[in-house]
């Protein structure tokens, strides 16, 4: 019974994080619901979706962060959410992408045009600073004692690599993680959205340890902020080049350098 009693603050501290979490997908879903029915023009319907979508994606993660710091009833435990949320966001954010990287595929493969890609990229810039400052503000209520306004702050550095491996990892993990969602688009949408989940998790818990994992720059620059305003240079490279060099990679292999190799094989095949 005291040992139960010693969790309970502890699990206090974990349904609040939950709840708010939860309480974020229902008001960005219902945000998404009044957008749909009250802008008309597809440029800012595709705006306002976007910067949902990034916002709930940043500010999920953030809460998610925190949740990580307490002490887990299980090893898998943050695994278990990182899986879960993943799951949520596959539902919920249906034709947004909330990563820049996910944006630049479709411009360089040709499925969307410079005009709505930079416009998507600038709603992802400002959902994710959005996010960033909501948390913020929210931590410093105090809802629970991981919620402190001094993690707002504080540079939490999550690179535990020197550079090279860091640019390696994210570079590696972008690519996996973009190739699965080009290739899983005929896939069933309900099993598309578990494999993604599950791939997710690998990859968090793969690398989380050595850079975090993010792939993404927009939910980087909103979870480390602080870090780009003191290393801007390594946090660039890390964050913000390394994924985009693994979408150029995976676009360069499947599209071209794939391509010519079948038919160079084709060739030799018929000689």
């Amino acid at each position: 019974m005291t040992a139960l009693r010693g969790l309970w603050p502890e699990m206090q501290d974990t349904c609040t994080s939950l709840g708010l979490m939860l309480s974020i997908v229902l008001f960005m879903g219902l945000a998404r619901v009044v957008t749909r029915q009250q802008l008309n023009r597809p440029t800012a319907h595709a705006f306002v979706l976007e910067f949902l979508a990034t916002f709930q994606l940043c500010f999920c993660t953030h809460e998610l962060q925190v949740l990580s710091e307490q002490e887990p009833l299980h090893p898998t435990w943050p695994l278990t959410l990182t899986y879960f949320f993943s799951l949520v966001h596959g539902l919920t954010l249906v034709g947004t992408s909330s990563n820049p990287c996910g944006v630049m595929m479709q411009m360089m493969l040709g499925g969307m045009s410079a005009e709505t890609g930079a416009m998507r990229l600038l709603a992802q810039l400002i959902g994710a600073l959005c996010s960033r400052y909501c948390m913020g503000a929210l931590w410093s209520l105090g809802l629970t004692k991981y919620h402190v306004s001094e993690r707002s702050f504080a540079c939490r550095n999550p690179i535990q690599v020197d550079l090279p491996k860091a640019v390696i990892i994210e570079a590696v993990s972008s690519f996996i993680f973009h190739s699965a969602l080009l290739h899983f688009q005929e896939v069933r949408t309900k099993l598309r959205i578990h494999l993604l989940s599950a791939l997710i998790t690998f990859l968090v818990y793969a690398g989380g340890s050595l850079t975090g994992a993010v792939f993404n720059p927009a939910l980087a620059l909103s979870l480390h902020f602080k870090c780009f305003d003191e290393a801007f240079l390594q946090f660039f490279i890390v964050y913000w080049l390394a994924p985009s060099l693994g979408i150029l990679l995976m676009i360069l292999m499947f599209s071209f350098f794939l391509p010519w190799l079948y038919n160079n094989h084709t060739i030799n095949k018929k000689e």
